[in-house]
């Protein structure tokens, strides 16, 4: 099932709008990214995540699409995203689209064309409709939940969205039919039917043109009513079973990866990967400022990245084991932040203590994934307007982790050439913020840390995602070993600590910063961070 090249992948993400902008319009876009290939290169990763790049009305910052097979006007052609991943692919670097098929735009001519019916289409709807008030809903107006809304133009009744009103759920089916209420499809009815082969076609148009794969934006929100008790989604599952036979006969090469993890069935399972940073939302409200430092799935608390050092590793290493256990060659892809979350950097959190953080992603054994300008360790900016669809929680504005990507020390921080009145979003306003030009020569700078580090799992199998990994301690110092060869030291608290054990006594540091070996005894400033191999390994 699936490519093996995802396994020593190292992934970075792009919010286009804010990456780089090439026409001086205030606005991210693909020509931008095309001048920036150098540095991505520079970094070592090897594969570019893309969030939404589809025509748009951008209610939802792109995650309202209303033309699958056309790249948004504002941020080029068709013709510069093949000519991207041509020139990023001599490089050495994959693309990978974000795929947002559970909903569209209510811009899209298809739910337009169902808008003017009068009564369902003969080929089966593309959405869910009700002519009758909804006796019951599934939750209530909150983004990201399903709730019926009602018609805006001729047609009577009331649609189902998936996330904003703007956002109409694509008819996937229901995972079960009641005579009662006729708007519940099967999933073998036409209109499901009709929309999973129109994945498969938008999929496919996409592979054609040289894309790697896709994140699937609510890869699990498909069959309404999906979930079983323990959470299973079988229906769902099923639906991408089939997608992902169809890939590994068509486009065996083809990466596909979910937000969140894959639903366990007893089925094989059809992701390549699941993905642990949208995890943590089962414990912390989604959107809220609970991102940055936490790990996944810890419970809401003091985050164990942070100085105070008042948080534990316990109820990751639970959730890990619970995926190892059950399959220890699953792929877990872990990001430094995205465009929901806070970035690493942020509140009062200062740059040395992102040297734990980012030998933690790099040598735990997942798939990495960095968020553009965490490499520079840029920070989350509260306060920012709603902008896009940004502010969808009271409590968490997203657009603190979308601002534009500090380039230099030129006008907007080399990002755009616009009158700072029509950038995206704001720059941040620090006159010490951090850029590319001021780390690039700064051998003590986030940025070489990270090319260090991404350089070093790269050449070294240990820290990859094929090798085992074993808790030596839980608490501060973290400390692991990789394999039979190499040994992770974290201390992400302000206090120093310890970490006493005979195997250590003679390790050689292959990478640190405040860490010193005496006997059998490892001394660990405060943000402190070694990787050690070991001496007698054999």
């Amino acid at each position: 099932m699936g490519p093996d090249w995802i396994r020593d992948a190292v992934l970075y993400e792009i919010y286009p709008q804010s990456f780089a902008d090439s026409n001086g319009d205030g606005i991210g876009d693909l020509r931008g990214v095309i001048d920036r290939l150098d540095h991505i290169a520079s970094l070592g990763v090897d594969t570019l995540w893309f969030n939404p790049c589809f025509a748009s009305p951008f209610v939802d910052a792109g995650y309202d699409v209303s033309d699958y097979l056309t790249i948004a006007p504002r941020y080029g052609t068709n013709e510069d995203l093949v000519e991207l991943v041509a020139k990023a692919g001599e490089r050495g670097i994959r693309v990978l689209l974000d795929l947002v098929i559970g909903h569209t735009s209510i811009e899209h001519p298809w739910f337009q064309r169902e808008l003017e019916a009068t009564g369902p289409d003969p080929a089966g709807d593309r959405y869910v409709w009700t002519t009758r008030p909804p006796e019951r809903t599934w939750s209530s107006d909150t983004p990201g939940t399903p709730a019926w809304v009602p018609s805006p133009g001729p047609r009577p009744g009331w649609y189902l969205k998936n996330f904003f009103d703007e956002q109409p759920a694509l008819n996937f089916g229901w995972a079960y039919t009641d005579a009662s209420e006729p708007w519940r499809d099967a999933v073998t009815d036409l209109g499901p039917r009709r929309n999973i082969q129109t994945l498969k076609d938008v999929m496919g148009f996409w592979l054609e043109r040289g894309v790697a794969g896709f994140r699937v934006d609510m890869a699990f929100s498909l069959v309404k009513d999906d979930r079983t008790p323990d959470r299973s989604a079988p229906l769902t599952a099923d639906l991408w079973s089939e997608i992902r036979e169809w890939l590994d006969a068509a486009y065996p090469e083809a990466v596909i990866i979910p937000e969140g993890n894959e639903p366990r069935t007893g089925a094989p399972l059809a992701f390549d990967a699941d993905f642990f940073l949208v995890i943590m939302a089962e414990h912390a409200s989604l959107f809220n400022n609970h991102a940055a430092g936490v790990l996944p799935f810890q419970e809401p608390g003091e985050p164990f990245f942070d100085a105070d050092g008042q948080g534990t590793v316990r109820d990751f290493l639970d959730g890990w084991n619970a995926v190892k256990d059950t399959d220890p060659e699953r792929l877990v892809m872990m990001a430094t932040a995205d465009h929901d979350f806070d970035r690493l950097r942020c509140g009062s959190r200062t740059p040395e203590q992102l040297g734990a953080a980012l030998t933690f992603l790099l040598t735990w054994g997942t798939v990495p994934c960095i968020y553009y300008g965490d490499e520079i360790g840029m920070r989350y900016l509260p306060g920012l307007p709603d902008v896009e669809g940004s502010i969808c929680n009271p409590s968490y504005n997203r657009a603190g982790c979308r601002t534009p990507m500090q380039w230099d020390d030129s006008p907007n921080a080399g990002f755009s050439s616009a009158d700072p009145s029509r950038l995206y979003l704001p720059i941040d306003p620090d006159p010490d913020r951090p850029t590319v030009a001021a780390q690039q020569d700064d051998p003590a700078s986030t940025l070489n840390l990270l090319r260090r580090l991404i350089a070093l799992r790269k050449e070294t199998p240990a820290l990859g995602t094929r090798a085992t990994t074993r808790v030596l301690h839980e608490g501060y110092p973290l400390v692991y070993q990789r394999g039979q060869t190499h040994l992770v030291v974290l201390n992400p608290r302000r206090d120093a600590a310890s970490f006493t054990a005979e195997s250590v006594r003679e390790a050689v540091p292959v990478l640190a910063s405040g860490t010193m070996v005496e006997g059998d005894t490892i001394s660990v400033d405060g943000f402190g961070y070694a990787i050690y191999e070991l001496a007698d390994h054999t």
